[in-house]
């Protein structure tokens, strides 16, 4: 009968240690259900250009073609103008009228050459104009421009080359004899689609997209009291847009020194009460009275 209670005993300190050491595990809890990420908006579909409207946007390169130097361009446009004063010198035979235009023409041509300009990190008066975002510095880009003027229209294009080549035209053109109640978007929308068919639209921009050629009209009315229409190769453009992201500068974190003087977590707010009169101090100094005093 002892020797019983003697194994019972430790049979039940046995187990009482042996639960001590290793205490029954508690089961997981549930695995949440993971949430599946949402689904990103399907692409949007580009409207496709008719060939028709294709043809029509085509009429924008106007003679030129993509691929040209700044000399090929500067000649042609050298041609039209010439062809312009012949016709004008015919006309006369007043020999001073003949000088006159031919030294009009002279310096028509001057000053499309003087117009040339490579963008290569100086600032020019370009950077802050209505074609400002249309190039980049220190990317092989350069510029040419060139005042049209035919009749009452007046209007101005801008050659883009990129590696010495033509990619790009921007034309600026003439609003001044719209009256001011349609220069607006959807006057300029319903013109351009008159014309173009319908367009890709965003804010203050239309969008055609072609096979060989991209179009972008832009409402800059506000800005420049303009309207812009611009033509560029696209293949070309994403090789551009390639050398302008390596080429942009690096955006650099605030200085130490600077954060050390930064109000960053909106902490250090003035003394109210110790500057309350600091107002009524600098206009005495100044000859002024301060507020009468509270009775």
């Amino acid at each position: 009968m002892l020797l019983r209670r003697v194994l019972m005993v430790s049979l039940l300190a046995s187990s009482t240690i042996a639960f001590a050491k290793d205490p029954p595990k508690k089961a997981p809890p549930p695995t949440k259900t993971a949430k599946a990420p949402p689904k990103a908006p399907p692409p949007k579909k580009l409207v496709v250009v008719s060939a028709d409207h294709k043809k029509s946007l085509a009429e924008l390169y106007a003679g030129f073609k993509f691929g040209m130097t700044k000399d090929e361009v500067i000649a042609q446009l050298a041609k039209a103008i010439d062809e312009k004063y012949d016709q004008q010198l015919k006309q006369t035979t007043d020999v001073a009228q003949q000088d006159k235009l031919r030294k009009m023409k002279k310096d028509e041509v001057g000053q499309i050459k003087a117009s040339y300009i490579e963008f290569n990190g100086k600032k020019t008066g370009w950077d802050v104009s209505i074609v400002e975002n249309e190039f980049a510095h220190n990317t092989g880009e350069s510029m040419l421009e060139r005042w049209e003027k035919q009749g009452n229209s007046n209007q101005r294009r801008f050659f883009f080359f990129y590696e010495g080549k033509l990619w790009k035209m921007f034309v600026s053109l003439d609003v001044s004899i719209l009256p001011e109640d349609k220069k607006n978007f959807p006057t300029f929308r319903a013109i351009m689609e008159g014309k173009y068919g319908p367009s890709d639209v965003d804010v203050g921009l239309m969008s055609w997209h072609t096979d060989e050629f991209d179009v972008r009209a832009q409402d800059k009315l506000k800005t420049y009291d303009a309207l812009g229409i611009s033509i560029e190769d696209n293949k070309v453009k994403k090789d551009l847009m390639a050398a302008r992201e390596a080429k942009a500068p690096a955006k650099h974190e605030t200085a130490s020194v600077i954060k050390a003087v930064i109000d960053e977590d909106n902490s250090d707010h003035p003394d109210v009460k110790a500057n309350s009169n600091a107002v009524d101090s600098v206009i005495k100094a100044q000859g002024g009275s301060g507020p009468a005093p509270k009775k």
